[in-house]
């Protein structure tokens, strides 16, 4: 389930933690310094990380997800910093795509980035930094369909682990 921040109310963010679903998704978008131009001024980038930790803390076993758009003039260090910020919060999954200004009244792309680029993040995040899937591509976006289906095949060994364990005991 693709998921608001509920205004930091924390209550609300376990309460979907516990509903049953398999995979909490919550977008931070961009980095940290770009979030305030970026995003609804009552979304925080600490207010986002603050949330995608709650539901691990309530409910461990549920996937986390979340999306950044590149293009938006954020660094790479920057970046890296994200990546670094939603390991250190325990998010298993992350896609990034290219931002494209959906309006005049929008902010503007600032770079198109390079497929090779957005190979080079899938790398990092995935191999140097651990996370269990990221798709990344100019043309990802959030409801990546690929990566719905890797995130079923993980639920589904999951609940095959769960029952063997139980018919074990």
């Amino acid at each position: 389930a693709l998921t608001p921040d509920f205004r930091g109310e924390l209550d609300l963010v376990g309460n979907v933690a516990m509903s049953g679903l398999d995979v909490y998704a919550h977008n931070v978008e961009t980095v940290e310094r770009l979030t305030p131009r970026v995003r609804d001024r009552r979304a925080g980038y600490a207010q986002s990380m603050n949330v995608l930790a709650h539901v691990k803390t309530v409910n461990p076993n549920v996937l986390t997800k979340t999306s950044i758009m590149l293009g938006l003039g954020e660094t790479d260090d920057e970046i890296r910093t994200t990546l670094e910020d939603l390991r250190n919060n325990d998010v298993d999954v992350v896609t990034f795509g290219q931002y494209l200004q959906p309006s005049r009244r929008h902010l503007p792309v600032k770079e198109y980035v390079t497929p090779e680029k957005f190979e080079e993040w899938r790398v990092v995040a995935e191999e140097e930094l651990g996370f269990k899937y990221c798709a990344s591509g100019p043309l990802v976006r959030s409801s990546y369909k690929a990566g719905e289906f890797f995130l079923k095949n993980m639920v589904r060994e999951k609940e095959r682990e769960r029952m063997e364990a139980e018919a074990a005991v």
